[in-house]
């Protein structure tokens, strides 16, 4: 009877320690799931029968950690969600916000070992995480959490965007993003701006301000595909104390290749569609003799078109009619292509000019049957190039950001790295990718 009983008090002990080993694998932020398997192993169990074998363990089942933790709350919307798996691979790894259809994307790491998500949470939200995970020898773990977010003290959106949504565009068109707040913490913000377009491009951020960052592509856009912009600002922690609460999309369309060359020493201009030579015109630009009557050398981007435009000499200060230099004309179609006041624009006052000789204060003057027609066919973001005159376009001088070399546009980036803009992938299905999520 007391060999029975040694036998017995044996056993018990050595299950007291491997539950005293698995507690010591149970981390304070995250829920870890898989321990019994541990306790049947060190207890010399093989799962399945009631007695020991010589020599054999059952086998291990995958051991899966939940960051955050089950039953967590006020957590920081901007540390996501983590997903790792000890001896076996991670299966289906599903985060949900509470009323929520859509999953939270995610990103896979390449060994199947770790998940999380590709951006950021809602703050003030009930999320829950279910994943499984299998181990080389077929067993499977299954492990589930629930947690709340912190609720946002202070919040910032994005405010305006250009372009518009929906609006066709020229294959040099910049994103323009303007937030209702200052955002020191760039870096986090710009990890969650998201471009995606229907053929691949790539391209950087740049910041303008705390409060504005522009998206230029190294090379024009390719024409006729759709981009797409998304903020996944929701959770982005932009300052101390201020977080995002809601995300931003927009589409546009690239339109059709427009191409223009100005050339101010021969007097024409030549207009490409789409790889073909379309017209070739003779025009008048600025007269020279001084840097405002000098039309700014440089690839511009259009700005927009208005018709009519009332254009007088206040931009120079010359308010008074008595001045020699004091004009207000109004102009027919009227093609904007940098903010220091230059259009390509209708001028049948000076026709006579057109082909042979400059008379503008900068503009580029064209007979009234061009400029309709070009009117009719520009997008902002189209490409009109000008050569020829010693005045060279500032690269903030409205879209003039192609005349900064793309190396120095780089430097702008918070993160200091292009952004390759591919085709929208599915999104809860997340492939072993070198993105990094919005913390």
């Amino acid at each position: 009877m007391r060999v029975g009983v040694g036998a017995r008090e044996l056993r018990l002990a050595g299950n007291i320690a491997a539950l005293v080993g698995a507690a010591l694998l149970f981390p304070a932020s995250g829920t870890v799931v898989g321990l019994a398997a541990s306790r049947t192993v060190a207890s010399g169990v093989t799962a399945g029968s009631g007695t020991a074998a010589a020599g054999s363990a059952a086998p291990t089942a995958p051991r899966l950690t939940i960051t955050p933790r089950d039953g967590s709350g006020k957590v920081r919307s901007d540390l996501g969600v983590v997903v790792k798996a000890a001896h076996g691979v991670l299966g289906d790894v599903v985060v949900r916000a509470k009323d929520d259809k859509t999953p939270a994307p995610g990103v896979m790491s390449s060994h199947r070992t770790s998940w999380r998500t590709r951006w950021t949470l809602m703050p003030g939200r009930s999320y829950t995480v279910r994943a499984s995970a299998t181990s080389p020898e077929g067993r499977t773990t299954t492990a589930s959490s629930t947690f709340t977010t912190q609720q946002a003290e202070q919040t910032i959106s994005v405010s305006d965007v250009i372009p518009g949504p929906g609006e066709p565009v020229g294959i040099g068109m910049p994103i323009i993003v303007t937030f209702d707040r200052p955002a020191p913490n760039r870096d986090r913000v710009e990890r969650a701006l998201e471009v995606r377009s229907d053929k691949p491009a790539k391209g950087a951020w740049r910041w303008v301000s705390d409060q504005q960052v522009i998206f230029r592509t190294s090379r024009y856009w390719q024409p006729h595909q759709q981009v797409t912009f998304t903020a996944h600002l929701a959770g982005v922690r932009a300052a101390q104390d201020v977080y995002g609460v809601g995300d931003y999309t927009l589409r546009f369309r690239v339109g059709d290749a427009n191409l223009s060359n100005v050339n101010v020493q021969t007097h024409r201009m030549v207009v490409s569609r789409n790889g073909k030579r379309v017209r070739d015109i003779g025009i008048s630009a600025g007269r020279g003799g001084d840097w405002k009557f000098t039309t700014t050398n440089g690839v511009h981007a259009v700005m927009g078109k208005s018709n009519p435009v009332v254009m007088t000499s206040a931009w120079m200060g010359i308010t008074d009619p008595a001045d020699p230099e004091y004009y207000k004309l109004t102009v027919a179609d009227a093609v904007q292509i940098s903010s220091s006041g230059e259009y390509v624009h209708s001028a049948p006052w000076s026709v006579w000019a057109q082909g042979n000789t400059n008379v503008s204060h900068g503009c580029v003057n064209a007979s009234p049957e061009f400029a309709a027609w070009f009117f009719g066919i520009s997008q902002r973001g189209d490409i009109v190039t000008v050569t020829g005159t010693d005045r060279e376009l500032k690269w903030n001088n409205g879209y003039g950001y192609w005349q900064m070399p793309w190396k120095r546009w780089l430097e702008g980036s918070a993160l200091k790295q292009p952004v390759t803009a591919t085709a929208v992938q599915s999104p809860h299905r997340a492939s072993p990718t070198g993105h990094q999520p919005a913390r």
